[in-house]
Order: structure tokens, then sequence, then C-alpha cells
């Protein structure tokens, strides 16, 4: 059996509290949903993350220490 479903949907205003890499925003209907997932390097990161050893400590790199690269909000918000 086949549904054809003509829709005219009008969003004034979508608030969306978070999504994460395996949410599915779905707006209307859809026959199937197809999987797609991309990795991106959206901060233009020439090099990867620092080695971590067994016991969770960073390993101490070779080259200057340029501190947190990221700006982080602190803990208790």
């Amino acid at each position: 059996m086949n549904f054809y479903i003509n829709q005219t949907i009008q969003i004034n205003y979508l608030r969306l509290e978070s999504i994460s890499n395996s949410s599915i925003l779905q707006i209307g209907s859809a026959g199937s949903i197809k999987s797609l997932s991309n990795l991106y390097n959206t901060g233009s990161y020439a090099e990867p993350a620092p080695e971590v050893s067994a016991s969770g400590e960073q390993v101490e790199s070779e080259g200057p220490d340029t501190g947190s690269l990221v700006p982080l909000q602190p803990p208790g918000r």
C-alpha cells in the first residue's frame, strides 16, 4: 500500500535544547530515514591530541606548552 502525503509546513520559531551526533530532527513525514555520519575538522587542528597514559594523566609532549587551546566554561555551571 502506498501513501502519498502533501504537506505545507510553516515554522515561525524552533527552539532546540540540544542535538547530538546520533539525534534525528524530523519535520513532516518521511518514508525512510537514511543514516549519514560526517566527521569534520571544525577546529582547524593540525596535529592529533596529546597521548594519555593508562592512569589517565596526560603524557608530556615535546615542544612548548601552549596551554588550553579551547576556552572552557568553569565547572559547576
